[in-house]
């Protein structure tokens, strides 16, 4: 995995203010440079002939006293506002360019597109404040090159709407809390396997020029990697919540193992269901705190994520799915108190197929986060169809951020999962059990009277079923099932749960999903010696 302390601060900090500088004219093409038609068939079939040929890694990398920066120095490379494509104009959006350098070593060519011709963005050192960078430019050749780029629009040109830096990574933000937080890549390729993942990058981007006052912008990207190529299209559309409206073109060079298509990439160090990792002050520290699915069959499905202690990867067999995302549901600022990275107000994000996608998985991948600054949560669309060296794959799906999901399940569908240690109290502990506690709300579940019956019905891989309950929760309108998991063997392997509420045989909740690691029996022991009870 790529560290996120470079993704994400770096692309945080460095599309903040811009000191002043002088009175120089905005970023823009080059009336020297040479026109060349552009159009997104084009862009395929550059793609298509770029596979066609052998591998060749990036070149002319940035200058070694770039690479050497340290992380503050790095950080005052500041791109001057006034400089920015379009900031001369009224065209409703403006681009800043990123500054090559420290671990952003790889040039990202720009052009700008106007009536179907494209000229390049020329890097310039005096686009910059250099800061205390301790660099000059005379140590910056006219020829550098960027690293990537952020949006700002015209409801706030202070602040950024997206972001496109690192690899194929881009993140972008919700008007309600213009927060970042969860990122997307263009592609996922063998993540999670026995060997190195894969980290295609987007090579090029072109803009295309709005229309004056324009509430929706155009970009294309060429993506290039040693197993596949692809062309990219993106319409994105600010708001609430804001929408990227995606097509993306394969070409494989070669075939992968897994190919992940829509990745989302988020962060999870510790929660109300996992608190392996909570050794710090506040309550819980995540980016997004569960997988939702809808299926092709019309099934709600919740699964709340944890941070393993080594590499778990989840498949959820599916036929033309309607869409998945990792999702912030627990928006209450007590649960976290951190008022700096203010977990709370961190975006959802929704894939949702604009067609059939056929045959295949939305996996789940749970990595070791040692620190809140590792994204350790990936979900990817695996399509059944292996990627075959020659042929054209494509994919057109939307993605949503924002707070809010743009669907909700008609059912009640979870808020919380709590986990600990099971038994009843005031009863002797005479055997090790796991405690669950899952929490509903939504649907007919205000509207259930005093006396109808609501049953949890809930299945485990391995184990025995105990002390269940569903029972009203008044304070969330809402309803909470508990039960009990006795350990019935001594291994650690993974359990998979499965729960959901019905009521006269008739479904009343989305389908939650678990994946619980059962203590080691030396940890068994210890907990029960703590409660005064021994295992039998």
């Amino acid at each position: 995995m790529l560290h996120r302390r470079d993704l994400l601060k770096s692309a945080l900090l460095l599309s903040a203010a811009s000191a002043p500088g002088a009175n120089l004219l905005a970023a823009a093409t080059s009336s020297s440079q040479p026109a060349t038609a552009f159009s997104y068939a084009q862009l395929k079939g550059e793609a298509r002939t770029l596979a066609s040929r052998a591998y060749e890694a990036p070149k002319n990398l940035a200058p070694q006293k770039l690479q050497s920066l340290d992380y503050d120095q790095y950080q005052s490379l500041r791109f001057r506002r006034e400089r920015a494509l379009w900031a001369d104009t009224d065209r409703g959006f403006r681009i800043q360019f990123y500054h090559l350098g420290r671990g952003f070593k790889e040039p990202v060519r720009m052009f700008e597109v106007v009536d179907g011709s494209a000229r390049e963005i020329l890097y310039r050192p005096a686009d910059y404040d250099l800061g205390k960078s301790g660099l000059s430019a005379r140590d910056l050749h006219p020829d550098l090159g960027f690293a990537g780029f952020h949006i700002q629009a015209q409801t706030d040109w202070a602040s950024d709407v997206d972001s496109f830096l690192g690899a194929s990574y881009f993140r972008a933000i919700s008007n309600d809390w213009r927060q970042y937080g969860i990122s997307a890549r263009g592609l996922a390729l063998d993540t999670a396997i026995n060997g190195p993942e894969e980290f295609p990058r987007f090579t090029t981007f072109w803009f295309e020029r709005p229309p004056p006052n324009a509430r929706t912008m155009t970009l294309y990207g060429l993506m290039d990697s040693p197993s596949v190529t692809g062309a990219y299209r993106f319409i994105i559309t600010p708001g609430v919540p804001q929408v990227m409206d995606i097509d993306a073109a394969l070409y494989p060079r070669k075939s992968v193992e897994r190919l992940g298509i829509a990745p989302l990439t988020s962060m999870f160090q510790c929660g109300e269901n996992d608190r392996r990792m909570a050794n710090d002050w506040r309550p819980e520290i995540h980016d997004s705190d569960g997988l939702s699915m809808l299926t092709g069959n019309g099934e709600w499905i919740w699964r709340p994520v944890v941070n393993p202690a080594g590499v778990r990867v989840s498949s959820f067999v599916d036929e033309n799915p309607r869409g998945f995302g990792l999702m912030q549901r627990d928006r209450d600022f007590n649960n976290y108190q951190d008022d700096g990275a203010m977990y709370h107000r961190r975006p959802n994000l929704w894939v949702e197929p604009k067609s059939g996608w056929g045959k295949g998985s939305v996996q789940l991948v749970e990595l070791t986060a040692p620190d809140e600054t590792f994204d350790n949560i990936v979900a990817i669309w695996n399509p059944a169809t292996k990627m075959q060296p020659g042929t054209e794959m494509l994919f057109g799906y939307r993605l949503y951020w924002g707070t809010q999901p743009p669907l909700v399940p008609p059912l009640a569908h979870v808020v919380a999962t709590r986990t600990g240690i099971g038994g009843v109290i005031g009863q002797p502990r005479r055997y090790y059990a796991g405690r669950f506690a899952i929490d509903f709300a939504g649907g007919e579940l205000a509207s259930i009277r005093p006396g109808e019956v609501v049953e949890p019905v809930i299945t485990a891989s391995r184990g025995q079923i105990e002390v269940t309950s569903a029972r009203p929760l008044h304070s969330i309108d809402g309803f909470r099932a508990m039960f009990d998991l006795r350990l019935t063997d001594e291994s650690t392997a993974p359990i998979d749960l499965r729960l959901f509420l019905r009521k006269n045989n008739q479904p009343l909740s989305e389908t939650w999903l678990y994946q619980w690691t059962p203590p080691s029996m030396a940890e068994r022991r210890q907990a029960l010696q703590l409660t005064g009870a021994q295992l039998e």
